[in-house]
């Protein structure tokens, strides 16, 4: 009996001494420390594990970074950066980054947008939302994949004309002037500086074709003729007309000699023009166009005198008008007062 109670009291010295090695009062804080110092560790890579994708995260500022990050070089970045800065006001800055995703998702790479920017700065100015409503409209209008780059990197001004504007040429070119859809989009395609001309002087040009000239629709899309301005186009015209080389047909669409084809007359450089199709020099053609333009100077003040002399005979008109009816009012006002 007596050695179970020395046995068991052997036995409760030995746990204590066991539990104060393990962990006496400074042992402990030691552990304390180090267990808290390792919860801040593993809270810390948390949060720096948390915290690691903000460089991922979509950049919506304007910068030389963000221009890099897009898929620019250095150089490229920087030169748009500078170009981006010269331009007054923040809503350029807030908007480039937008307009510029517009065009690479149109498929244009760095390089081409770049030389676009540099061609037409005020494409720094469009919100992405008009930019990407004219590219569609363009679509919609014929220019698909591959000519649409083509005519947005040879003439880029074209994205900066609202759609109303393009529509309304389009109209006129389809029901004016009699192009089907597939002609008017060759022509937007060929010419498409044709949305920013004068309406009157377009409409002068294609009427002088089709009546002066004989030329059907067919073959001005072919020739390229809203590339060439109306000078361009008479000046040569004429010089083959005066020499007999070329003749207006008649309602049958008939000539008594062969006309020269419309591509042969202004699709070609001047000295091909003169020596194979004119058959005169350069000096007989030089001296024909300033007699030309002197005459067609004096037509227009001739053209202008008639028209003022016109509106002065109805202002003349009206003022007669405006005096009877004074005359008459005060004769009746005359006879009201006799009554």
């Amino acid at each position: 009996m007596s050695s179970c109670v020395a046995t068991r009291q052997v036995l409760q010295w030995t746990l204590r001494k066991a539990t104060s090695s393990v962990c006496g009062p400074l042992q402990f804080g030691k552990c304390l420390l180090c267990s808290s110092s390792s919860q801040n560790t593993l809270l810390s890579s948390q949060h720096n594990d948390e915290a690691a994708p903000v460089w991922e995260k979509p950049v919506t500022e304007l910068s030389q970074r963000s221009l890099v990050v897009m898929g620019f070089t250095d150089t490229q970045a920087e030169q748009i950066y500078d170009s981006v800065s010269k331009i007054r006001g923040g809503f350029v800055a807030k908007h480039a980054l937008s307009s510029l995703t517009a065009l690479f998702v149109m498929g244009l790479n760095p390089s081409s947008v770049l030389k676009l920017l540099k061609k037409c700065p005020e494409l720094y100015t469009i919100k992405e939302s008009q930019l990407q409503q004219r590219i569609d409209n363009l679509r919609k209008l014929g220019l698909v994949e591959g000519s649409l780059q083509r005519v947005v990197a040879h003439y880029p001004q074209i994205l900066t004309m609202p759609v109303k504007t393009v529509k309304s040429v389009v109209v006129f070119l389809r029901e004016k002037c009699l192009f089907t859809g597939y002609q008017v989009a060759d022509i937007l395609r060929e010419s498409p500086a044709v949305v920013q001309e004068n309406r009157g002087q377009l409409e002068y040009k294609f009427q002088y074709t089709y009546f002066r000239m004989g030329i059907k629709q067919a073959e001005m899309v072919k020739s390229r003729l809203f590339r060439f301005t109306l000078d361009e186009l008479r000046f040569r015209h004429s010089f083959l007309e005066r020499r007999g080389l070329y003749q207006t047909p008649d309602k049958k669409g008939q000539t008594t000699i062969i006309n020269p084809k419309l591509d042969n007359i202004i699709n070609v450089d001047q000295d091909t023009f003169l020596t194979h199709v004119a058959m005169a020099s350069a000096e007989e053609y030089d001296v024909f166009q300033r007699l030309m333009a002197r005459e067609w100077q004096e037509e227009e003040w001739q053209h202008g005198n008639i028209e003022a002399d016109s509106d002065d005979k109805e202002g003349g008109e009206d003022e007669e008008d405006e005096e009877d009816e004074e005359d008459g009012g005060k004769s009746s006002y005359r006879k009201r007062r006799k009554k």
